[in-house]
């Protein structure tokens, strides 16, 4: 897979998620965050946990996997790690799940 630049947009996860393509969308937030707000294609693994569920994504080794959180940081971090530990397409996206609510699906709560 080519250089994968490490943060992508909000809009480009609308795009890939439209238009049907094989991704992994990670929710890096706690469970009382996903309570709350959620993105319904994404896959809730805490930041707080991703280590010793690091295994759960091993079949996802070798696809595009793009993380999100409340606003950024953490997802930032969370891909930066999933590079340093094989996962060479992880990515984060930007501005979170608050841009999210904020520029693509309004019916998602902001917190």
């Amino acid at each position: 897979m080519p250089d994968l630049p490490l943060e992508i947009s909000c809009q480009y996860v609308k795009e890939l998620l439209d238009r049907g393509a094989d991704f992994l969308l990670l929710d890096c937030r706690e469970a009382d965050e996903h309570a709350v707000a959620k993105i319904d294609a994404a896959r809730l693994l805490p930041m707080s946990e991703i280590q010793k569920r690091l295994a759960e994504l091993d079949a996802d080794r070798q696809r595009q996997i793009v993380v999100h959180c409340h606003l950024g940081g953490r997802s930032l971090r969370v891909a930066q790690w999933l590079r340093e530990n094989g996962f060479h397409a992880a990515q984060s996206m930007s501005g979170g799940i608050d841009e999210w609510s904020t520029n693509i699906d309004a019916q998602v709560p902001r917190y």
